[in-house]
């Protein structure tokens, strides 16, 4: 215990907490003191009540704001008080529980599962060799008539079999009993409790037969009834582990694209192999095929070919050379590149998807935290239905009267239940992130799995995210250089398509100027404007002409103006390209019966032409996002399941009131993100791909839930009858769990 505690205080240096834990945006502690959001991976979970009973100790601790505990990934996200706790303290109440915690990033996070799934693997080969060789000394007893075995060898093969039995009771069911010991600790019950009871009742009694022929307990050993159940039901937990490792795939391959240490140069030239977490801005590295980038940097020299399938969901690796940026987590797949480092650690958009996936993983959708609570008071439920049945059959069978109550105790599955929802959800996450699409919000892919109307937002969304500048008019006296160099000033304070274009294009104009704008404001939707100087504004016709009074008829086709208080200084038209795989994105989602709008600040006369197009029927132009919203509710008034999807920001109020909201990643900072699902590539047609498996995914979970029940409805009255061996009932736990689980994995085929 001393080694653990060492270990747990090493995540005590402040220098280790960026390695699982993160600063909380949303909280401060009571003096204002820094919160911290810190991940974790649980050992030793098994059903939801394991969950309820890991987010109780953690709760328990001072400092610590909050808990929440996924039962299907073994997750946990901690919130805590870097005045009030350390990592070690809550870690601490982690082990007291019973519990194992390690850091979800934790390099020795996969020797760990290896070691988890090899222990349980020969406790499965135990348990298999050991049921064997019982059923064979027990097949005589089921074939043989009165009389045709003498009582000696009666006892010596109930003694043999006891003796096999032992390493299955002290080796293989080791993890069961002593989960039970700990929930009775605790005051509590787990999934462990009732099935740790039935085996100890089968083995006890089996035990008292086989030593005591001639007593009340003689008549009948049960040694192959339990051996097989111990094995049925190992099967089902490691086939489930290995499982979950797959469920959970996406995550754990973003969380291990990072090495955990590059070669870093020193100021004599030479490279030197350091801990990537002891890299700075500015430091210079070099990375070698097969190796991931662990930072986002700039290459100085050499060229690779980066595989960035699992930030982007581009599928092809792109060529990245002299002067090109490398993001941190793609892979080198070829050449030897020198980077010089400009962001680490959360700046990284590596650091930004993880963060939202872990998020993601840790929630618990609708369905779920009904699931949830249901789990509780069913495992009370099965004991007293255990008991009651044990008391009814006493009379006529005393032991007859406890194989019934194994039988109930075994057979009753709440895990099958508790992993309905999230074994599905996260499948299908977990498929969408390995296809360029982040989960932020679980519960969104129920909603839209629902929606029968999508609204699209124009620029950036249905277009090319790049426009061009086709037509420039300025006001006497002034140059288009100078106008375009005084509106790419205001525009850098914006994220919105039309501003980043003018951005551009001063950029890459030989003749582009540089000024810099002081307290500078966004009208989301409508412009920008300067409250220092002369006082610019830039943005549409509507947002300048109340400050210039009159913008010249010839201009006002134009989308951008310039203007001060006193006058017109110029406007630019800009072209947009539709994106080449719009309308086949409309035309999937009209086969999905799904209405398509389009809604658009730009002129009506633009998205009229962008509507017909790609094949949109309805479409509304020159609207201001309140508009928008406005638009969303009168569709959801009349009843319509809405899904949005925009740029992520200038349709911040629309993406919030639909039921369900999708962004491009490029578009805004994903920080700064509010959609419930981020779209990290340039390819429309996720869209509809995303619906489809949504909808997918709920059949999955109305099929796991629908089983669930059935199984729980069919068996536990068999078993209270009488007419459910305790072998049989471990088999049906051990296929109901393992069903559902099996039943999700197939959301991670097919996109």
């Amino acid at each position: 215990m001393d080694s653990d505690d060492s270990s747990f205080a090493l995540l005590d240096d402040r220098q280790e907490w960026l390695r699982f834990s993160q600063l909380h945006q949303a909280e401060t502690g009571q003096s204002g003191d820094e919160c911290w959001d810190s991940h974790m991976v649980i050992q030793g979970m098994h059903c939801a009540a394991c969950a309820f009973a890991v987010e109780e100790a953690l709760l328990a601790v001072p400092g610590v704001h909050s808990a929440d505990v996924n039962a299907a990934t073994h997750r946990a996200k901690v919130v805590w008080s870097a005045a009030e706790v350390k990592p070690s303290q809550w870690i601490a109440a982690i082990a007291k529980a019973g519990y194992g915690a390690l850091p979800a990033a934790d390099s020795s996070l996969r020797q760990a599962r290896h070691e988890e799934s090899r222990r349980a693997l020969w406790r499965w080969l135990v348990a298999g060799f050991c049921m064997m060789q019982v059923m064979m000394y027990a097949y005589p007893a089921y074939v043989a008539d009165a009389g045709d075995i003498t009582p000696d060898l009666v006892f010596l093969l109930r003694w043999a079999s006891w003796v096999l039995t032992l390493p299955v009771v002290l080796f293989s069911c080791g993890p069961f009993f002593s989960n039970a010991l700990r929930d009775i600790r605790a005051h509590r019950v787990s999934m462990d409790l009732p099935v740790a009871l039935g085996m100890l009742i089968t083995f006890s009694l089996s035990a008292i037969a086989t030593f005591e022929p001639q007593g009340m307990w003689g008549a009948e050993v049960y040694y192959d009834s339990l051996t097989m159940f111990v094995f049925f039901l190992l099967t089902g937990r490691w086939l489930e582990l290995r499982v979950r490792d797959r469920t959970a795939g996406a995550l754990e391959a973003l969380m291990n694209r990072l090495p955990d240490s590059v070669e870093r140069q020193l100021p004599s030239g030479e490279f030197e192999r350091v801990a990537v977490r002891r890299v700075m801005v500015g430091d210079v590295i070099r990375v070698s095929p097969s190796e991931s980038f662990p930072v986002d940097g700039v290459i100085l020299q050499g060229q690779a070919l980066a595989d960035e399938a699992l930030l982007s969901g581009e599928s092809r690796p792109q060529v990245r050379s002299l002067g090109d940026l490398v993001v941190a987590g793609s892979h080198n797949l070829s050449g030897i590149v020198t980077v010089r480092v400009v962001q680490v650690g959360e700046g990284t958009q590596f650091s930004q998807i993880v963060a939202l996936m872990e998020n993601a993983s840790l929630q618990k959708p609708r369905l779920a935290q009904l699931a949830d609570r249901i789990a509780k008071p069913f495992l009370m439920g099965v004991l007293v239905l255990a008991a009651l049945s044990a008391v009814y059959w006493w009379p006529s069978n005393p032991g007859h009267a406890l194989m019934v109550a194994v039988a109930v105790l075994v057979v009753t599955c709440p895990c099958a239940l508790s992993l309905a929802t999230p074994a599905a959800m996260l499948a299908a996450a977990g498929n969408l992130a390995r296809h360029g699409v982040l989960v932020r919000n679980l519960q969104a892919l129920e909603s839209l799995a629902e929606i029968d109307t999508l609204i699209f937002d124009k620029t950036g969304t249905l277009t090319q995210d790049g426009q061009r500048i086709t037509q420039v008019m300025t006001a006497e006296g002034v140059t288009p250089a100078y106008a375009l160099g005084v509106a790419a000033a205001l525009a850098k304070h914006s994220f919105h398509p039309l501003s980043r274009a003018l951005v551009k294009a001063n950029e890459t104009s030989e003749q582009g100027l540089s000024f810099e704008m002081q307290e500078v404001t966004e009208t989301i939707g409508q412009g920008l404007e300067s409250h220092a100087d002369v006082g610019w504004r830039l943005g549409s016709a509507s947002f300048c002409k109340p400050q210039v009074k009159t913008i010249p008829d010839a201009a006002m086709d134009c989308q951008v103006h310039l203007c001060t208080p006193d006058a017109w200084l110029a406007s630019w038209r800009l072209t947009e390209d539709v994106r080449a795989d719009a309308v086949q994105t409309v035309q999937a989602l009209q086969k999905l019966n799904i209405e398509v709008w389009l809604l658009s600040g730009d002129r009506a006369e633009s998205a009229q032409h962008v509507a017909q197009e790609v094949g949109i029927s309805q479409a509304f132009g020159a609207c201001t996002p309140q508009d928008k919203l406005s638009r969303l509710q009168v569709a959801q008034a009349r009843g319509a399941r809405v899904a949005m999807v925009g740029d992520g920001l200038n349709d911040g109020p629309v993406l919030a009131g639909a039921h369900v909201s999708m962004a491009f990643g490029h578009a805004v900072p994903l920080a700064q993100s509010t959609s419930d699902l981020v779209l990290m590539g340039g390819n429309l047609r996720v869209v509809a791909q995303s619906i489809q498996l949504a909808r997918r995914t709920l059949r999955v979970v109305k099929q796991n839930l629908a089983w669930a029940a059935a199984y729980n409805a069919v068996c536990v009255p068999l078993a209270v009858v009488g007419w459910l061996p305790a072998w049989l009932a471990g088999l049906g736990m051990a296929l109901s769990s393992l069903w559902v689980v099996l039943n999700s994995l197939r959301l991670n085929k097919g996109f």
